[in-house]
């Protein structure tokens, strides 16, 4: 299954807490985790976060203004942000290709201004906000089947077959065939679902699968390997991993 990196962060902070929680079994073709970034007092330093590129869409609740919440993804390459010296975030990480973009529209990048959408955002984070985060995974599952009741997120057969076999998966051709699905058919979906297209689509999956140690799945050399991360995070592989802890 894919299980994305969807984040880095500036090495050796011990003031930085990040924590991951997976999601119950129904919702296991949903949402990848439920995530919390935060401080435990405030940084002598900025804090930069790096923002991979995953294909996942996400939802951001700003723990200190219950009004600044928002839907986000990225695009094909990674986002570096200065979020300060003191923050704290929590935040729901859907799968690829799950978000019903034609009902709701997706935003990209960071979210810092009060929402203003149809969701019931606002709602959600004031519960945040008072419970916490530990206490609140049963308010975030509730939440999430909201959504699904309301056909914001819908499991996403495509993607599950192309995470099912990414070992398989050297080339937009080889995707449409696991997919049954012809070229043209493939271009569609994956725009319509997940915002790229399929050799973006792919070039996500790639770093992914470097990042966790298998750039020779991926990539048909070292040098071809090197300049594909240097492109999509602004660094080499070997400058990236004495920066930053994925």
């Amino acid at each position: 299954m894919y299980d994305p990196k969807g984040n880095s962060r500036d090495r050796a902070i011990d003031l930085v807490q990040f924590t991951e929680t997976e999601p119950p079994a129904h919702l296991g073709g949903i949402v990848h985790r439920f995530l919390e970034l935060r401080t435990t007092e405030p940084l002598p330093a900025d804090y930069r976060f790096h923002a991979l590129p995953d294909a996942c869409t996400y939802i951001i609740f700003d723990q200190s203004d219950a009004h600044v919440a928002g839907l986000t993804k990225l695009q094909a390459s990674a986002e570096e942000l200065n979020l300060g010296r003191t923050f704290h975030f929590i935040n729901i990480r859907f799968l690829p290709g799950v978000w019903q973009a034609d009902k709701v529209p997706v935003g990209f990048g960071q979210i810092d201004d009060h929402y203003a959408g149809d969701l019931p955002l606002i709602a959600m984070n004031s519960v945040l906000i008072r419970q916490g985060f530990d206490a609140s995974q049963t308010a975030l599952v509730s939440f999430v089947d909201d959504l699904v009741a309301r056909g914001l997120v819908v499991a996403n057969p495509v993607t599950e077959q192309i995470f099912a076999q990414m070992d398989d998966i050297f080339t937009v051709a080889d995707m449409a065939e696991i997919c049954a699905l012809s070229p043209r058919q493939l271009q569609r979906n994956l725009k319509r679902t997940t915002g790229f297209t399929p050799h973006d689509f792919l070039k996500v999956l790639r770093l992914q699968q470097a990042l966790k140690g298998e750039p020779s799945l991926s990539y048909a050399d070292q040098s071809h390997f090197i300049h594909s991360f240097r492109k999509a995070t602004g660094y080499t592989p070997g400058k990236y991993a004495k920066k930053f802890d994925v």
